[in-house]
C-alpha cells in the first residue's frame, strides 16, 4: 500500500511526499484516518512530492498527516441509471431521489478516440431559431460556442435550444447538461423546466457550481464527457452535450495553476491552458454509428474576444455564435451579432445552394450597410444616394427579422414562443433581399414569426401595396383581393 504524508495546504492544492513508492497521475488518494476525505494526484511538485486536488473539503488536511493511494483513479457512475438524476462532480446524486444504483464505473479521465474511429459529421441540426439556423447552422456531431460578455442572453438561447432539440424531440437523443462554476438558481430552474416537461427521464445533470471550490469545478467537465462517451459507445445514442460555461473551466484552471506558483503563459492564463482544452474538446467527437453534438456556453470577459482564455475555445468548434452588447442594447433579441457569428457547415455542399446563395446575399447586404453607419449617424439617411438608401433599410429589416420570440421566456415576456422551419426563413430572407416588402418599415419585422405574421400587425391594404405581385416568394400569400 502506497502512503505519503501532507507537507503543505494552499487552498485547494494539496502537497503530499513520497518517500518509497510513487502514485501515479490522476489516482486517488484518500486521508487514512478519514477515507472520505478524497484527493486526486494533479502533477510533480519535486523528486519526491505531489501536488493534489482537494476533492472535498480542507479542513480535516494538516501537515505530517497520513494519505493513501487507492491505486485507481475517479470513478463515476455511468449507465442507464444516471439518465433523469443529477449529481455532482464526483457521481454523488443531488435530487433527493436516493443512491444511484450503477452497474458500472468510469474513470473521468480517459484516451481519445483514434482518427479510424472518428466521422466528419454533415447532417445540419435545425434548432427552429432564425437566425441561427440560418447564418450560423448547426452541425449535427459538431461543437456550437455562444460566445457573449455578462448578461447578453447566452443562458436564455442556451436553454431555448435546449427545449426546441430536447423537450420537443425527447425520443431521438439522450442529453447531458455540464454545469462548470454557474449559479446553483439557473440549474434548479433547468431541473424543474425538464421535469414539467416530462422529459426529464432523457437527460442527465451534472453539477459543479460557482460556490464549489476549484478542483471540483475543474473535474466537473470531466465527469460530464465521460458520461457522454459511454452513452455514445456502450448504448449507442446520440448524445446531445451542453456545457455552461467552458470559460469557468478555464478559469478554475487557472486558480488551480496560481496556488501550484506555476509561471503564467503570455496572456496571463496558465501555461498548460491549451492542452487543458484539448484534453476537453477532442473526447466529444462522433463515431461512424453515433454522434455527440456540444453545445458551450462561453463567457467573455470584458466583451473580448481576443481574451486568451476565450480563444482557446475557437480552434475546436464548427459554429461560433456571437452575442453582442450592442445588439442587445437596441433591443433586437437574441442578440446575435450576425457578421462576426460564423459556421462550418455554411456552405452549398451542407445546406444546400439556395440557403447558401441566400446566406451569402444576405451578409453582402449587411456588410455594405455596416459601412453607411457612419453616414447616416453624422448626415443622416436622406444624405444617401437612392440604391444606399434601399440597402440601408433592407439590412435594417433584416436583422429586425432575425429577432425571436423565444418559449423558455415566455413568463417574463408575455409572448410566445416561436420554432420556425429553416426553409420558412430561407424563403422570407430571399423576399426581404428582393425586396416584397419594401414599403413597410422596418419596426414591422420585429419579433415576428414568419412574413406571414405581418398580416396579423397591418391591416390587408397596408400589406397588399407593400407586395409586389411580380415577386416570386412566399410572401406573396399575403396579398389578398380588396
Amino acid at each position: 500500500m502506497v502512503q505519503g504524508k501532507i507537507i503543505s495546504v494552499r487552498g485547494q492544492i494539496i502537497e503530499v511526499e513520497f518517500l518509497d513508492e510513487k502514485p501515479k497521475i490522476y489516482d486517488l488518494l484518500v486521508l487514512k484516518e478519514d477515507p472520505l476525505m478524497k484527493m486526486e494526484v494533479y502533477t510533480s511538485a519535486s523528486p519526491t512530492s505531489f501536488y493534489c486536488l482537494a476533492l472535498t473539503t480542507v479542513v480535516k488536511y494538516y501537515h505530517g498527516a497520513v494519505v493513501t493511494d487507492t491505486g485507481q483513479p475517479i470513478r463515476v457512475p455511468v449507465g442507464p441509471e444516471m439518465l433523469g438524476r443529477v449529481v455532482d462532480t464526483l457521481g454523488e446524486p443531488q435530487d433527493g431521489l436516493g443512491p444511484i444504483n450503477a452497474k458500472e464505473f468510469r474513470p473521468i479521465i480517459a484516451k481519445d478516440l483514434t482518427f479510424a474511429n472518428v466521422s466528419i459529421p454533415r447532417q445540419i441540426l435545425e434548432t427552429g431559431i432564425k437566425v441561427v439556423d440560418f447564418f450560423s447552422p448547426i452541425i449535427r456531431g459538431g461543437k456550437v460556442g455562444l460566445f457573449g460578455g455578462a448578461g447578453v442572453g447566452k443562458t436564455v438561447l442556451l436553454s431555448e435550444i435546449i427545449h426546441n432539440i430536447v423537450i420537443l424531440n425527447p425520443e431521438k437523443n439522450v442529453s447531458v447538461f455540464t454545469g462548470v462554476g454557474e449559479r446553483t438558481r439557473e440549474g434548479e430552474e433547468l431541473f424543474s423546466t425538464l421535469i414539467e416537461s416530462k422529459v426529464m427521464q432523457g437527460v442527465s445533470l451534472i453539477y459543479g457550481s460557482m460556490g464549489e471550490n476549484a478542483a471540483l469545478r475543474f473535474r466537473t467537465a470531466f465527469t460530464g464527457v465521460s458520461l457522454a462517451e459511454y452513452f455514445r459507445d456502450r448504448m449507442g445514442k446520440d448524445v446531445l452535450f451542453f456545457i455552461d460555461n467552458i470559460f469557468r473551466f478555464a478559469q478554475s484552471g487557472y486558480e488551480l495553476s496560481t496556488l501550484m506558483n506555476a509561471i503564467p503563459s503570455e496572456g496571463g492564463y496558465q501555461a498548460t491552458l491549451t492542452s487543458e482544452m484539448a484534453s476537453f474538446h477532442e473526447r466529444l467527437v462522433s463515431t461512424k454509428e453515433n454522434a455527440i453534438t456540444t453545445f458551450e456556453a462561453i463567457y467573455v470577459p470584458a466583451d473580448d474576444l481576443t481574451d486568451s482564455g476565450v480563444q482557446a475555445v475557437f480552434p475546436y468548434l464548427d459554429s461560433g455564435i456571437i452575442l453582442s452588447r450592442q445588439v442587445y442594447q437596441e433591443g433586437r433579441f437574441p442578440a446575435v451579432d450576425i457578421l462576426a457569428s460564423t459556421s462550418s457547415a455554411l456552405n452549398a455542399d451542407v445546406v444546400g445552394d439556395d440557403h447558401y446563395q441566400t446566406a451569402v446575399d444576405a451578409q453582402s447586404m449587411l456588410k455594405k450597410a455596416m459601412s453607411l453607419e457612419r453616414i447616416v449617424s453624422l448626415i443622416g439617411i436622406s444624405e444617401l444616394s437612392t440604391e444606399d438608401q434601399v440597402i440601408y433599410k433592407r439590412s435594417k429589416m433584416l436583422k429586425n427579422y432575425m429577432t425571436q420570440n423565444f418559449t423558455v421566456v415566455e413568463a417574463q415576456t408575455e409572448r410566445k414562443g416561436a420554432h420556425i422551419p429553416v426553409k420558412e426563413t430561407v424563403a422570407d430572407v430571399r423576399a426581404i433581399l428582393e425586396g416584397a416588402v419594401d414599403k413597410l418599415q422596418p419596426e414591422d419585422l420585429l419579433f415576428i414569426s414568419t412574413l406571414k405574421d405581418i398580416k396579423e400587425k397591418l391591416n390587408t391594404k397596408t400589406v397588399t401595396q407593400a407586395v409586389k405581385p411580380e415577386t416570386a416568394s412566399p410572401v406573396n400569400q399575403l396579398t389578398t383581393k380588396t
